[in-house]
Formats: structure tokens, C-alpha cells, sequence
């Protein structure tokens, strides 16, 4: 497997965390993978073939689609070579960006002008000259992003819960966007179809998951405490609720993949 992040250019760093780029060698055989919860959303192209099953339904997937907020793990499904170039974009920005309506459904499938980019990216990929490809993709989003009006508020409370990494309750981060909670929460469901309280939870369970995968024998009572859940209890209770498993059994998942040398959460990398 190769993964690569790259830094989005000054002017789109307040609505895309990072451009990425990945490949997998799957081979003949159909073979699925995971991917876990976590508190961005992607706009994703692939070049190959593959389905998704979210929620028990199977569906082909276009290129491109997004990645929305997960509140399950989802399973793709996919042979030969796999290649993927994603745009992490913060859940509050993605909509905005596309000039889409906002939406709570994990995988959208939608029509979009940006969507003309497959062809040049498909020829840029061909020809390994994935550089160029992701210079196609961050050309088109600082032309589009010229175009987009910026929400002072929304990003403010963004920066705030960025920092705290998901751990600030909702009445500091909208201090922290001068905003009352309730403005702050409407202009959140416009803006990406979910509270605060659902980007903050997604957010926080993204650490715990990262924590584990990196350091799978760490102690959760102490992970509990430093990342701000009641106890060891509630911070099983919501990675449960996010991965389908307790945060022992991911971690010792996660144990034997390190110990394997396997990339048994790849595709979306955080």
C-alpha cells in the first residue's frame, strides 16, 4: 500500500484539512475492507471498480462521491488495483464547498460539475503522474473556493473544536465564535446536517481509535480522562456505538495488524 497527505494551499485551509492520495494491490480475487468513523468528510475519486455496503445495502459507487460522518463502520469491496485521491474537507465546509444541501447520510452519491475532473485525473493516474493530478484537484477547489462565502461564525467554532480535538463542550465553542449555542446549532445543521454535539463525538472517537491503532496496550482508563469522557465506561460506550466493538477488542485487532504489518484500516488515513 502507498498513502500520501499533502497540505492544502493557504487560501483552503479553513474548509480542507488535506489532500490525499492512496493505491492498494488487491489482485484477481474480490476483497473488502474497512472504514472506520471519523470527524471529517471526503470527497473521494477512485479509479478501479468497487461497491460499499453501508447500513446492510450494497451499492456500486460512481466516482466521485463523499464520505460524509459514519455513525458505523462501512465495508468496500474491491479487486486489482485500487487508487484513490481524496479531498478531507471539515464536516461543516464540504457542503458549502459543493454547493450542495446539507445531508446526515454517510455515502451521497451526487451530480456536480466537479465530476468533469475524472476524465484528466483518469489519464493523470494512468500515466503515474499523481502530482499532477492532485495539482488538477486543488486548482479546481481554489477556483471554487473564490466563489464561496465564508461563515465567520462557523469558522471560529471550527477552529475552536479542531484545537480541542472534539473535548470542548458546546457552550465554549460558541463563546469561542461569539454566538449564542442556539445560533451556533442552527448554523451548524445548515451547514452539514449535524450538531456539534455529533461532530464533537465523531471527533473525539477519531483520537481514541488513532490512539489505539498506534499504541494498542495503552491504559483506556487513563485515555478516558485525558480526552474528557466521564470514565472508562462512556468512553467504551461511544467507540462501541461508532466501530460495532469495544476499544479492547479493536485495540487487540489493532495488535495483531501492527504485528502483521498490515494496513487493516486503510483507506480514509488520519
Amino acid at each position: 500500500m502507498l498513502h500520501q497527505e499533502f497540505d492544502p494551499p493557504e487560501a483552503l485551509r479553513d474548509a480542507i484539512k488535506c489532500f490525499w492520495y492512496n493505491r492498494r494491490d488487491f489482485g484477481e480475487q474480490q476483497s473488502s475492507f474497512e472504514v472506520l468513523p471519523d470527524g471529517s468528510a471526503e470527497i473521494i475519486f477512485h479509479f478501479g471498480n468497487c461497491s460499499i455496503t453501508c447500513n446492510g445495502v450494497s451499492q456500486s459507487l460512481p466516482s466521485p462521491f463523499i464520505m460524509g460522518l459514519l455513525n458505523q463502520p462501512v465495508i468496500v469491496t474491491t479487486k486489482n488495483r485500487f487508487e484513490v485521491i481524496g479531498i478531507r474537507c471539515f464536516p461543516w465546509t464540504v457542503f458549502d464547498l459543493l454547493g450542495l444541501p446539507p445531508g446526515k447520510d454517510g455515502v451521497r452519491l451526487f451530480e456536480h460539475p466537479i465530476s468533469r475532473l475524472q476524465p484528466t485525473l483518469n489519464k493523470c493516474i494512468r500515466a503515474g503522474k499523481i502530482a499532477e493530478a492532485l495539482d488538477h484537484v486543488k486548482t479546481y477547489f481554489l477556483n471554487i473556493r473564490s466563489q464561496t462565502a465564508v461563515d465567520n461564525t462557523l469558522s471560529k467554532a471550527g477552529a475552536a473544536l479542531t484545537a480541542a480535538k472534539g473535548t470542548m463542550p458546546v457552550s465554549q465553542v460558541a463563546a469561542a465564535a461569539h454566538a449564542t449555542v442556539r445560533t451556533l446549532e442552527r448554523k451548524f445543521k445548515l451547514s452539514s446536517g449535524h450538531t456539534v454535539k455529533d461532530v464533537s463525538g465523531l471527533m473525539r472517537f477519531e483520537q481514541v481509535r488513532n490512539h489505539l491503532i498506534h499504541y494498542p496496550d495503552t491504559n483506556l482508563a487513563g485515555l478516558s480522562v485525558e480526552l474528557g469522557y466521564t470514565d472508562q465506561s462512556h468512553l467504551s460506550r461511544e467507540f462501541k456505538r461508532y466501530s460495532g466493538v469495544t476499544p479492547a477488542a479493536f485495540a487487540r485487532k489493532a495488535k495483531r495488524g501492527k504485528q502483521a504489518n498490515s494496513d487493516f484500516v486503510a483507506f480514509v488515513q488520519a
